[in-house]
């Protein structure tokens, strides 16, 4: 490793961060000294430590002291959380993240909301706005959806509003109502209950639904009366049923009362399957009050200009009056970064659940950029994700701006074009988890070729073309369209089957939505099987193990040991979701009910997750442990990583495991523990994991493969390993298609349909379609350039 910088002297201020003995996650007392003031980029593949050094040891340490300097009550909580494992690390200033894992968001978060844009375009609109004649100046608030004041009064600020039909809840009406023909209704006694006091009532529950009155069946399912009578329900021989008093709910009203005040998901999407969601008929989706819709700007709604995108919005308001030139300026001057990084197509009222985890931390980091701090270390979680080659070098010149200001960039990445960007570049590996943990090399980018032991080098410093590689033959096509949708105009794409199909194109060209078009219905599919970058689950209790299926095998493997046997213990023990107990019960520990981590609120920041101070992270109470199998509790086992786990069973007669882990180090996540919990995967880890879950299935017949960017978190050489899987899939019959801006992998697939040219209204079409050498020779396509390049 490279000795930076002169000796410290008490007259010269330290320019290092300097990290002495950092021991987090798999870092194996790793001393690093990183100059401040520079674009520093941490790279390394998947798993080998990079993240654990920059959010894990130097953000984590910046926060604490934050805390440290806050109020008692906040630092109480604080110590719940813990601090990094670190010897020391002295000339650090204050830390702001930028991390790709994304918070929950709400159906009321949007673009506007994020990047607080919304905010400005109200106000413009409160003092700016042109006014009906006689009408009262509304505050900004008024503009709202999310408050009292705007918000429609029948939808209350959401836009849509929920409604049952009689088709809804009634699916199969040659059904009686004693045979379940409300299908919305409880089961069990309760649905009996409602049964019950329909037939004294004096309605007849033993005809078809259809037959039944129309003004009864109205009654039945949509009164907001509630009468009370005496019910008398059919005895059973072997039991006395006393008579009772039962209270009538119409169906509308069970569905509606469960959806919004049940704390169970599980019933809140049994209730939503019988509504209908609908734009508001009040405000026809804008989701404000009338008063507000009535002042206008250029002649538009405040909802006319939220929906429009952010680069068309900027160019109208450059249009508006005198009097709103110092809002208007302001408002265009907040814009600007985020058209800079290549998110002009967003618009305002674009719901954040609905964004990349990409793109959200550029509407972050666009956000940062009018902050004015200075003298800061950003830390940003591989901010290229998503992102075309043509507006990489935007975001470079983001980078540069905020370092500019004074302040220390330190990215975690895997692009080339952004290493070779750097001032310092920070190696670690060599390999993943146990096998890496190190840092390879600090310094200069160029001296990284001097180091043998690094992944990274050999595909920084090679700049030889990717090898031509047989273009496979299709053996059909599938047709997609005419698909007009978003951007997309009538517009129809042909895929090839049995090959590998690249679909390219800018950020908001149109590529999602048009592979979303692909179904199962469609001729030609046969088993379509889509695997995007949503969570596998948000909280700690989902994990690698659950969602693999590998857990229910690896629990009666530990039900089977002759000590479980003695004591009792059966399959259900050993699961961290079951309640401790008696011996039949499960065995969690109930301080963290089987989650391994507590919760801790922090009121003025985000809650955070720390390990439970009664099992210590282990999720089971003491006697479960107790049990071992092969020398190891189910604790221990839940720790191990893929790769030590495949070790641990390769001589057992575990056929279900070992299939489980061989696909799982075939996708590359050789490093990640069984146990890990879903909140600390990254989307293409959670990518990879489907990925490899749908692989350790048997597969019968063609199936198409549709991947959303699988390669986005991937250093270079874990993207080999992929590829080698996906390229496997086509050559044992079946078709791949991915979403993809990686043009190495471009290059090597068979066929490539470029959508463009630009994003938004710029987008919405193909601009070429084809071999990838055909494609690279394309005029009008932004992609062409970047693809002839990696083609050599």
């Amino acid at each position: 490793m490279r000795s930076p910088g002169t000796p410290r002297t008490p007259h010269v201020p330290d320019s290092y961060v300097r990290v002495r003995d950092a021991r987090e996650h798999n870092l194996r007392g790793v001393d690093v000294d990183i100059p401040r003031d520079v674009l520093t980029v941490f790279t390394g593949v998947s798993g080998s430590g990079k993240s654990s050094l920059a959010f894990g040891t130097i953000y984590a340490e910046a926060q604490r002291r934050y805390f440290e300097s806050v109020a008692p009550y906040a630092r109480r909580l604080i110590h719940q959380v813990g601090a990094p494992k670190v010897g020391e690390i002295t000339g650090l200033p204050p830390a702001v993240s930028l991390q790709q894992r994304r918070s929950t968001p709400t159906s009321r978060s949007s673009v506007g909301t994020v990047t607080n844009l919304s905010n400005s375009l109200r106000m413009l609109f409160s003092r700016a706005g042109d006014y009906p004649p006689g009408a009262e100046h509304l505050d900004s608030d008024a503009f709202s959806p999310n408050t009292a004041a705007g918000a429609c009064p029948e939808c209350h600020g959401l836009g849509r509003v929920h409604r049952t039909t009689e088709a809804s809840l009634v699916p199969d009406p040659s059904l009686s109502i004693r045979e379940g023909a409300i299908a919305a209704w409880p089961g069990a006694w309760q649905g009996k209950n409602l049964r019950d006091i329909l037939d004294t009532l004096g309605h007849d529950v033993d005809v078809p639904w259809r037959e039944l009155p129309a003004e009864q069946r109205e009654w039945i399912l949509f009164t907001d009366e509630q009468p009370v009578v005496t019910v008398h329900p059919i005895r059973d021989a072997d039991r006395i049923q006393r008579p009772y008093q039962g209270t009538y709910m119409s169906a509308r009203r069970y569905v509606m009362k469960t959806f919004s005040d049940t704390k169970s998901p599980t019933l809140r999407t049994k209730a939503e399957r019988f509504l209908t969601s609908t734009p508001c008929p009040v405000c026809g989706g804008s989701r404000l009050r009338a008063e507000s819709l009535a002042v206008t700007i250029a002649g538009r709604t405040i909802a006319d200009l939220a929906a429009l995108p952010l680069a068309e919005l900027a160019g109208t308001l450059n249009g508006t009056s005198e009097a709103a030139r110092v809002l208007t300026e302001d408002l265009t001057s907040r814009i600007a970064p985020i058209l800079e990084l290549g998110l002009g197509y967003l618009s305002l009222d674009r719901a954040t659940p609905t964004l990349s985890a990409g793109e959200l931390q550029r509407l972050r980091l666009a956000t940062q950029l009018r902050s004015g701090l200075f003298g800061v270390v950003y830390v940003l979680d591989e901010p290229s994700a998503g992102l075309h080659p043509a507006d990489t070098k935007a975001l470079l010149t983001v980078l540069d701006r905020l370092k500019a200001a004074g302040n220390s960039v330190f990215v975690v990445e895997h692009h080339l074009d952004v290493m070779r960007a750097a001032d310092w570049l920070v190696d670690v590996g060599p390999l993943a988890g146990e096998h890496g943990g190190r840092v390879l090399h600090s310094g200069p980018v160029a001296e990284l070729a001097a180091v043998p032991e690094s992944a990274t080098a050999r595909f920084l410093f090679d700049d030889s073309p990717t090898p031509p590689r047989e273009v496979r033959s299709p053996r059909g096509e599938l047709k997609v369209g005419p698909v007009t949708r978003h951007n997309l105009r009538d517009v129809t794409a042909e895929f090839p089957l049995g090959v590998f199909t690249a679909v390219t194109g800018v950020s908001g060209s149109g590529k999602s939505t048009l592979i979303g078009e692909i179904t199962e219905e469609l001729p030609g599919v046969g088993r379509l099987v889509s695997v995007d970058q949503k969570p596998i689950g948000r909280t700690p209790r989902s994990n690698l193990a659950t969602y693999t299926g590998l857990f229910d095998v690896v629990r009666k493997v530990f039900a089977s040991t002759d000590e479980a046997r003695q004591r009792g213990y059966g399959v259900g023990r050993f699961s961290f979701n079951v309640a401790g107990g008696p011996p039949s019960g499960g065995g969690r520990c109930e301080t963290c009910q089987g989650e391994g981590f507590v919760s801790v609120e922090l009121l003025f920041l985000p809650s955070t997750y720390t390990p439970c101070p009664g099992c210590g992270g282990a999720r089971y109470n003491p006697e479960t442990l107790q049990v071992t199998y092969r020398g190891r509790n189910i604790a221990q086992v839940l720790d191990l990583t893929v790769e030590s786990a495949a070790e641990f069973f390769a001589d057992t007669d575990t056929p279900a495991v070992t299939r489980s882990l061989t696909t799982l180090l075939d996708v590359g996540l050789g490093y990640l523990h069984l146990g890990q919990p879903a909140t600390e995967l990254s989307g293409g880890e959670a990518q990879r994991i489907k990925l490899a879950t749908e692989l350790q299935r048997a597969r019968r017949g063609h199936t198409l493969y549709l991947l959303d960017e699988p390669t986005t978190g991937l250093h270079p050489a874990d993207v080999e390993v992929l590829l080698r899987q996906l390229h496997g899939l086509v050559d044992a019959g079946h078709t791949v298609v991915v979403v993809e801006h990686d043009m190495a992998v471009v290059a090597g697939a068979d066929w490539v349909i470029d959508m463009g040219p630009g994003g938004g209204e710029e987008g919405g079409r193909i601009v070429a379609a084809g071999p990838p050498a055909k494609v690279a020779g394309a005029s009008g396509s932004t992609t062409a350039p970047y693809l002839a390049n990696a083609l050599g």
